[in-house]
């Protein structure tokens, strides 16, 4: 009895018609790595701009309780804040709200920008003509 030791199949000259499908399948893929890529690298971006914002909110809120003047505290929140950040800030008799809002692109502009903000919210600081006592 003799074994048979090979098959037609599997034989060398022979090729599989599926052998560019790995370089297809790669060419279909790749984009999407790299829209998903750009997408975390975005949402980092803007998580970080967001931590920015809050910042420089509660810095200005600091510095306007303090009795700072309103450039001095606009200064400090434009110091602390993403380039390109709008500053608001109320002031009134009992509190002091700060907003910061600034607008983050995404993908290098491939994706829609996304706007954040930070609020901070402080209470004056009593001065000595305010609470009754001799400076």
């Amino acid at each position: 009895m003799s074994e048979l030791v090979g098959s037609s199949r599997g034989s060398p000259d022979r090729r599989p018609r599926d052998r560019g499908s790995v370089t297809a399948e790669a060419a279909l893929v790749l984009p999407v790595l790299v829209l998903l890529l750009a997408v975390g690298v975005g949402t980092v971006a803007a998580v970080a701009a967001q931590l920015r914002c809050i910042d420089a909110a509660r810095e200005a809120a600091r510095a306007a309780a303090r009795g700072e003047s309103m450039e001095t505290a606009v200064e400090l929140a434009v110091r602390a804040a993403p380039a390109g950040a709008d500053v608001a800030i109320s002031l009134g008799a009992e509190r002091i709200d700060v907003t910061v809002t600034a607008e983050v692109v995404i993908g290098g502009g491939l994706l829609p920008a996304v706007t954040v903000h930070g609020t901070a919210i402080a209470l004056p600081e009593p001065t000595a003509a305010s609470s009754g006592r001799d400076p």
